[in-house]
């Protein structure tokens, strides 16, 4: 039997409406490859430390990569703990132990994972500070590190390479 127009309209409307969905694969397989080379680029083994722009870091040839410890930074005329400024490099002059920095350091160390028992040479830290910081100031703040329990110091420079030397 021959269908009229009006049969073989609401059939092809019908057949339009109800077609089974399929899955698109190909944008699927875009999005993992973009977040494939997003891992592998950021997946390398450089340390990068919290630095601000007024810093100049001292260079040095050491081969030892940084650890990741607490940072203290000088910025200028601030005193700044993991980017969060504590106290100021004038506050408390004519001591050796700085107020603001020293509470700061004792409620990080009480934070801290691993207690300062099972850790002989004491807690880690950075102190990243420009090169021109009169040693006067970079003293007091090593200080105020050993008063809160931070013996383990180190203090961060830029690498330079062999072919620079």
């Amino acid at each position: 039997m021959k269908l009229s127009r009006r049969a073989k309209r609401i059939k092809r409307h019908y057949g339009r409406m109800h077609k089974s969905a399929g899955l698109n694969l190909v944008s699927l397989m875009d999005i993992f490859t973009i977040l494939v080379f997003f891992l592998m680029v950021n997946s390398s083994d450089v340390k990068v430390l919290q630095q601000d722009k007024s810093v100049k870091l001292p260079v040095s040839a050491a081969d030892q990569q940084p650890k990741d410890t607490l940072v203290v930074m000088l910025s200028g005329k601030d005193i700044l703990v993991q980017g969060r400024k504590v106290s100021a490099v004038s506050d408390n002059p004519g001591q050796d132990v700085l107020s603001g920095l020293k509470d700061e350091l004792d409620y990080q160390s009480k934070r801290a994972s691993a207690p300062q028992a099972d850790q002989p040479q004491g807690l880690p830290i950075t102190i990243v500070g420009d090169q021109g910081v009169p040693y006067s100031e970079l003293k007091r703040i090593m200080a105020t590190c050993v008063a809160a329990g931070y013996t383990n110091i180190s203090l961060a420079v830029s690498h330079r390479s062999e072919k620079e030397v």
